[in-house]
């Protein structure tokens, strides 16, 4: 019994250190919290092997999660930028927006690519073409894309 607690006990390492490690490389999927809270309970669980036949398990579980969870928000808090208030774009508030053209625009698809306020819109334009470096300006949003018309 307790090689197989023991044995338990790792693998719950290995698989937090896993979930961290998809934290570090793929950020904000909250992977941090279970990450942490199974590297503690599998740390326990070597240390006193006894645990996971009482009901201790749940209260260290049910607290390791919540300090973890704290935690994360903590860091993330301190690790994000502090802009002040969020700033949110749709292509209904861009109407009268300059930009930068970054992929040829044509008239019959949506395959060029405009970027407006440092954020990458499909755009298309009433008619003709704009090259790659042109200024444009939004004149209307329809479905997913931006029409453009250049200054």
């Amino acid at each position: 019994m307790v090689t197989e607690v023991i044995a338990i006990g790792w693998i719950l390492i290995v698989i937090g250190v896993i979930l961290l490690l998809l934290e570090a490389f793929n950020p904000g999927f909250f992977l941090a919290v279970p990450g942490t809270t199974l590297i503690i309970i599998g740390a326990i669980s070597l240390l006193f092997p006894e645990i996971f036949s009482s009901t201790w398990i749940i209260l260290i579980g049910i607290l390791t999660a919540l300090f973890s969870a704290g935690a994360t928000v903590w860091i993330y808090s301190r690790i994000t930028a502090d802009s002040g208030i969020p700033y949110t774009v749709s292509r209904d508030s861009l109407s009268g927006k300059e930009g930068i053209v970054i992929k040829k625009i044509e008239s019959d698809n949506i395959s060029g690519k405009v970027e407006i306020n440092n954020v990458e819109w499909s755009a298309k334009t009433p008619a003709g073409i704009i090259d790659k470096g042109k200024k444009v300006r939004v004149i209307a949003s329809e479905g997913v894309h931006v029409i453009v018309e250049e200054i």
